[in-house]
């Protein structure tokens, strides 16, 4: 175990009252109660230290957790190493993950009911001490960031402070009662059970339970619960309308039936569920990117509004309802979720930091919806079909990349380290986008003048009107990126966007008139 001590008087960085656009300072939780409200008084207290707790009490998040998947994700060797190192304990453990490791304490999610707490500790002269049972490596720098502790305590290559091992190490150093303590989880309790004034904050049902039982003087401090609003967010609700991809394989071959349209609606579902399980392991793969990022920050994991723990749980729950709808449609559709989410895992762990492969892997993924939806319904997936999806779709992806990239340069930021481009790429990027979208105006411009088109339309001829309808949105998306005027991701513009619905709807209008 490890403890250090900070030079007396050192004082902290003056906590700010409003979120930070930028990284670098610490960031106000606007969904957070107001901190002085729920703060317990403390009497007669000031000759006594206060220990807070880091994981989940301090921070609304897990640094183990954090490191396991950010190092997963940068290296998924490293698979083999951590599973070496679990044989040797927990300690050991998070010396394979944490030694070294940067944290980007300057990002992390801070509950700041608890910062207030501490900080007016601090002012008031009382000795504070940051006590964890993560890596000593990562509590330093956490505790050298914020800089209003005294000292910390913290695991260490061959010692676990976590349980009862913490609690034993603030006794010697402190006496039993001899010391507040701020903590979340039931391997607090037998800290709290030492404390003089036990502190607890996002404790479960049965963790308060138990803190009542030994300390009916405990203090709770109010905190919000995660909400279903933020579970939707997790989920990127907002973005299961891409899965609409997997009824166009049925419109395009004119196979509209009740049957058809249950069994599509069923494929849909399941290309929803395998791609909220998908989100959600890249978000926790891309943490400390997500917080650096101008929208991204505010995702619910990265702000800590959902518990680490409870969204690497949700994955396998919602793979395994998505495995049985997509066995009860068919075994092949089955092998075809299997693999969309096999190349999405893959695009989450490195294939997103190899220069235009991520592209591509985005255009191939939103292809495979066509081919579930073909093969849902078992039609055949046409082949012109194919060719116009990946040229769009690649265009939209570049154009992401694209909006990306001048987003980190208008705000004098380097470019995203978990992608392989750099600011210099920004006008390649824009031609390769260009050029992939009036691609797919070329193959509709091609299908249309085919023989093939006859045999579905009895006016093909009219299909020609969506050329120039489909220029104009390709072009007008560009100049919007070009301009600053377009979210981060393109297909979520296209949704929202007045003028793309109405393109859409042109479109839409051109192909009934043809049939």
């Amino acid at each position: 175990m490890s403890f250090k001590s900070h030079a007396d008087g050192v004082s902290g960085p003056d906590l700010p009252t409003s979120k930070e656009d930028q990284g670098g300072t610490v960031r106000q939780d606007l969904h957070e109660p107001t901190a002085r409200a729920a703060l317990p008084v403390l009497e007669n207290a000031d000759d006594l230290p206060l220990v807070v707790d880091l994981d989940g009490t301090l921070l609304r998040s897990d640094l183990l957790l954090e490191t396991t998947f950010r190092r997963l994700g940068r290296n998924p060797g490293a698979l083999v190493g951590l599973l070496r190192s679990l044989r040797q304990g927990k300690a050991a453990l998070k010396e394979f993950l944490c030694a070294g490791a940067d944290c980007a304490p300057e990002t992390l999610p801070y509950d700041t009911s608890i910062l207030s707490m501490i900080r007016m500790a601090h002012l008031s002269g009382r000795s504070v001490y940051l006590a964890s049972g993560s890596h000593e490596d990562v509590v330093k720098a956490v505790a050298d960031h914020l800089g209003i502790f005294k000292g910390y305590f913290a695991t260490t290559s061959s010692t676990n402070l976590s349980g009862v091992a913490k609690a034993e190490r603030l006794v010697e150093e402190f006496g039993s009662k001899g010391f507040d303590y701020i903590g979340n989880a039931s391997a607090d309790l037998p800290v709290w059970e030492h404390a003089r004034q036990p502190i607890a904050v996002r404790t479960s049902r049965q963790v308060a339970s138990k803190l009542r039982k030994i300390a009916p003087h405990a203090h709770f401090i109010e905190h919000t619960r995660t909400t279903p609003r933020d579970w939707a967010r997790q989920l990127r609700v907002h973005q299961y309308a891409k899965n609409a991809l997997v009824f166009v394989p049925m419109v395009a071959a004119h196979a509209l039936s009740f049957e058809n349209l249950l069994l599509t609606t069923m494929a849909a579902l399941t290309f929803c569920l395998a791609a909220s399980a998908s989100y959600i392991l890249n978000d926790l793969v891309d943490l400390q990117e997500d917080r650096a990022h101008r929208t991204k920050k505010n995702r619910p994991l990265a702000r800590g509004d959902i518990p680490l723990a409870h969204a690497v749980l949700a994955v396998p729950a919602l793979l395994t309802l998505a495995a049985i709808l997509a066995v009860s449609l068919s075994p092949v559709f089955a092998v075809v979720v299997a693999t969309y989410f096999a190349i999405s895992t893959a695009y989450s762990f490195f294939l997103k930091e190899i220069l235009l492969v991520d592209v591509l892997t985005l255009a191939g993924l939103y292809t495979i919806r066509l081919l579930g939806g073909s093969i849902a319904i078992n039609v055949t997936l046409s082949s012109w079909l194919v060719v116009f999806a990946l040229s769009i779709f690649v265009s939209l992806a570049l154009m992401k990349r694209f909006v990306e990239l001048t987003a980190c340069e208008d705000a004098d930021r380097d470019a995203p380290k978990n992608r392989d481009y750099e600011h210099i790429d920004r006008s390649m990027i824009a031609a390769l986008s260009a050029a992939a979208g009036f691609n797919a105006v070329t193959v509709l411009a091609l299908y249309v003048s085919g023989n093939s088109v006859t045999r579905l339309y009895s006016n093909p001829e009219f299909l020609l009107f969506a050329c120039p309808v489909l220029t104009y949105w390709i072009g007008r998306a560009l100049i919007l990126a070009q301009r600053r005027q377009m979210q981060d991701d393109p297909v979520v513009f296209a949704i929202k966007d007045p003028m793309s619905r109405l393109s859409g709807l042109a479109m839409l209008a051109v192909f009934v008139a043809a049939i």
